[in-house]
This record gives structure tokens, sequence and C-alpha cells, in this order.
């Protein structure tokens, strides 16, 4: 059996949507771990679905605090943990799951993931070495298509294969319920972003794979809540970044660590005003 969580904030919309396709592709067991929504999230959910487990947190804890919390309440042998901005194609499910089931080694499989537009999104990357992390946090500004990014996204392979992957993005994977269980979940230290690489990273080093299941797919909205704080979620990603580093580095590289806040800050600072230019209006003729 699968069970799915779907963590919330202020999507009440792209929430109906995402749920009304679980529900399409089988999922009875649904719990929405409802971030202190302040749109009609759960009233509006349910009235149109009231066997939909609510989950209300009373504040919001990040995605990684309520997605634990939500999967402590489901029952599921896997469990499908998103956002809520996001449809699920028919057949996705049972796909993740019989990845799964074919090959016990793996606790983590992710789809593949589009744009609205149909563009395809890297949601399946590598542990970047600290070269490839360094080129791809600086040189993605001005060169989308630099080597460092392309071997940290994988851009390089054919994405219509399944492979073991390092990690896949949280929007949408699929736990194997032990594993996930026996790893103690999200780590709830970050607030948002990373804790899906924290998680996968975890995993792997007490001798779990994850997978990247293309002949499933999900179509993802990208940044429906983070969009409504920004800048907050700016400076969220980079400390989350920061912490990983704290947690993976080891040895002599632990030295880098005040060289890596540094630069961290800086990114933050470029990524920024790269938001705010792009918000500006454009200058009158």
């Amino acid at each position: 059996m699968l069970s799915a969580v779907v963590v919330n904030h202020n999507a009440r919309d792209y929430l109906l949507g995402c749920v009304r396709s679980l529900r399409a592709d089988g999922i009875e067991e649904i719990v929405v771990a409802d971030n202190d929504s302040h749109d009609g999230s759960a009233d509006a959910l349910r009235a149109v679905d009231a066997d939909v487990r609510i989950l209300s947190t009373g504040a919001n804890l990040g995605f990684g605090a309520a997605a634990n919390r939500a999967f402590a309440l489901t029952t599921g042998e896997f469990v499908a943990i998103m956002n809520p901005d996001l449809v699920v194609e028919p057949g996705t499910i049972k796909t993740l799951v019989d990845a799964l089931e074919h090959d016990p080694a793996l606790a983590v499989v992710g789809p593949r993931i589009e744009n609205a537009d149909g563009s395809w999104y890297p949601s399946a990357r590598t542990f970047p070495a600290l070269g490839d992390a360094l080129g791809h946090a600086f040189l993605q500004f001005v060169v989308p298509g630099n080597r460092f990014s392309r071997r940290y996204k994988m851009l390089d392979w054919d994405h219509a294969v399944a492979r073991r992957v390092d990690w896949v993005a949280g929007t949408f994977m699929v736990v194997r319920r032990d594993a996930f269980a026996a790893a103690g979940g999200f780590d709830e230290a970050y607030f948002m972003y990373v804790e899906d690489v924290d998680l996968c990273w975890r995993l792997r080093r007490r001798g779990w794979h994850v997978g990247y299941e293309p002949a499933a797919r999900v179509m993802h909205v990208i940044g429906v809540s983070s969009e409504l704080a920004p800048y907050r979620m700016i400076v969220a990603h980079h400390r989350s970044l920061f912490r990983f580093g704290v947690k993976t580095y080891s040895g002599p590289r632990r030295a880098l660590l005040p060289l890596v806040a540094l630069g961290l800050a800086a990114r933050a600072a470029l990524a920024c005003i790269q938001r705010a230019l792009r918000k500006r209006p454009p200058a009158a003729p």
C-alpha cells in the first residue's frame, strides 16, 4: 500500500488539483500537513474530499518538519511526499512502487518532473564536489550551461533511462517506510531546501540507494508558496546549504567552512539582487 503526504502553505487551488490527481491515480490514504495557511486551504479541501486527513501544524514549520508529522500518521509501506503545486500523471504511482518493489536496495525513488510549459526539470542530481559546488553557485548567474552546473544537474546523460542517482528532489519522492523511519525522517533543522539532499545523503551512508524513474511523471508549478516570501526563501536556501556543508565536511575540509559561509552570503546577496531586477517594471518609453 502507498500513502501520500502533501505539505501545503497557502496554495489552496493547486492543493485541490494535486489531491484530485492523487485520487485519480489510485491513492486512498492522503495526509495534508497544512503549514498555517490563511487562504482557506483546509476548508476548501474538506468541501471536495472529506476523506483527506488534514493535519494543521499551527505554524509554518517548514517542509521537512511538516512532512515528518504527516508521515507519522500514514500507514503505507511506501509513502509519496510532495509539494502541493503539482499534478501526478496517470500511472505514476504504480510505476514508482514497482521500482521500489523490484529493487529492495532503493530507499527513495523520484519521477521525471516537468514544468508547467512541458519542459523538463533536472530533479535528479549529484552530491557535488566542492569545486563543482562553487562553480555552479556563481557561474549559473552568468553562464547557466557551465560545466560545473551541467555536472551537478546531471545534464549530460539520457534522462529517458531509469538509473540510480545521488539524490532526487523532495518536490515529489516516494520513500520506503522502514528506511525513512530508521533514518529519522527529514532533518527538521532545515526550514526549507536541502532537506531532500540531506535525507538522501544519510540514507546512502546507511547503505541504501536512490533511484530516478522517468516513466513516472509529475507536472510542477515551481515556487507557488516560496514566492509569497521570496527573499526569506533565498536566505533560507543559503542557510540550508551551509548547514549541509557543516554536516558533511570532514577532516581538513572543515577549515574551509568560514570561506564557504562568506561565499554563500555573497551568493545570497546576488540572488536577491537578481530577484529584485527581475521584478522591476520596465522603463517608460
